[in-house]
């Protein structure tokens, strides 16, 4: 018989709790363990949740971060390196991203003036348009997280940020110069 989680329903218990519980009495506590697994999950969960908003637009959150990165790009355009770079994804991954977008007529391959043999991505009117729906869609779902309020996407921003600080993915940087304010807008 499946069980509920193979048919989309909910688990009857909590699986990083149970995993945890598990972890304790062979490992002992690990609440490091506790907090990646549940990140982990979260992040499938929620991640799952902007696919399947983003999916009528025939993108997936990558593309849909793609498009964004290229609509604030100054000329609507970037090299595949850069958008690898800003994505952190490799560059078999953005290959792939550009091309799905390409065929779908979001972006279109044009040769980079600055370097003869690189190609960049740009943004088509076609793209423009369907960033601002998806958006828009994204928005109204509160990119997954409508189960927190503005105080807790605050709190998790600042937690992760922590992190990835840790991690060596970005410099420190005053959070008003990235024109973040204590509004969140």
């Amino acid at each position: 018989m499946p069980n509920q989680a193979s048919q989309g329903g909910r688990l009857p218990f909590d699986p990083v709790e149970r995993a945890f519980s598990l972890w304790q009495q062979r490992w002992g506590t690990s609440t490091s363990m506790l907090a990646v697994t549940s990140l982990m999950r979260a992040h499938q969960l929620v991640l799952a949740e902007v696919d399947a908003i983003v999916k009528p637009y025939d993108l997936t959150f990558a593309r849909y971060e793609a498009l964004v990165l290229l609509t604030f790009s100054r000329r609507g355009s970037l090299p595949l390196s850069k958008i690898g770079e800003r994505l952190q994804v490799h560059p078999t991954s953005v290959t792939n991203i550009v091309d799905r977008l390409t065929k779908s007529g979001l972006v279109a391959r044009k040769p980079n003036p600055e370097d003869g043999r690189g190609v960049l991505a740009e943004i088509t009117p076609d793209g423009r348009v369907v960033v601002e729906k998806a958006t828009a869609d994204l928005m109204a779902a509160q990119f997954g997280l409508d189960a927190l309020d503005s105080d807790q996407h605050r709190a998790l921003f600042e937690t992760l940020r922590t992190l990835r600080l840790a991690a060596g993915d970005f410099t420190e940087t005053d959070l008003t110069d990235a024109g973040i304010t204590e509004s969140g807008e």
